[in-house]
C-alpha cells in the first residue's frame, strides 16, 4: 500500500503491533514522529517498535530524560525522543542524537525538526474518549511517499 494510510487500532495489544510493523520498514537514518495526546499510545507504539528491532533495555517514556538510547540486535540504534518539555529546535540539537546512523522516534515533535531531514514519517494518533480505540493516521514526506508499506492488523 502506499501513504498516507489510516488504520483503527482496537486495543494496547493491536498499538504493538502495529509498532512492530512500522518496525519492519525503518533503517539507519530514519525519523518517525509520533503526534498525539498524553495516554494516545505513543510510547505503546514505539515498544512495538523496539521488540522487533530488539532493543535493549525497557522502552518507556523519556518525559524526564528526553532521550533514551536502546542499543538493538538488528542494526542501528533506537533513539526514543520526548520533545514535550524542550522549548526550541536549539535543546533538540543540544541532545546530540546521532540522527543519521539511528532510528529516532519522537514524541511530541512539534516543529523542532525542521532542517533535520526532508524524509520522515509522520504518525498522529487520536484516541476516543469513551474507548480503548484510536485511529491512527500514518503519512510520509519526502522519500517516504515512494517506499511501499505493508501493514496488517488482521482485521
Amino acid at each position: 500500500m502506499t501513504l498516507p494510510v489510516e488504520l483503527i487500532v482496537e486495543n494496547e495489544q493491536s498499538m504493538q503491533l502495529l509498532g512492530q510493523q512500522v518496525a519492519n520498514l525503518l533503517q539507519a537514518g530514519d525519523l518517525v514522529l509520533l503526534n498525539g495526546s498524553l495516554g494516545a499510545g505513543k510510547t505503546t507504539m514505539t515498544r512495538g517498535i523496539g521488540k522487533t528491532l530488539g532493543a535493549s533495555g525497557t522502552i518507556q517514556s523519556p518525559t524526564f530524560v528526553l532521550a533514551r538510547t536502546h542499543q538493538t540486535e538488528k542494526g542501528p540504534a533506537l533513539v526514543h525522543v520526548d520533545a514535550y518539555r524542550l522549548s526550541s529546535a536549539v535543546e533538540l540539537d543540544d541532545l546530540d542524537i546521532d540522527f543519521e546512523n539511528s532510528i529516532v522516534v519522537m514524541e511530541w515533535p512539534r516543529d523542532f525538526t525542521h532542517g533535520l531531514t526532508e524524509d520522515w514519517l509522520e504518525i498522529s494518533i487520536t484516541r476516543d474518549r469513551d474507548s480503548e480505540v484510536r485511529t491512527v493516521s500514518i503519512q510520509g514526506h519526502g522519500a517516504w511517499n515512494q517506499r511501499e508499506v505493508e501493514i496488517d492488523l488482521g482485521d
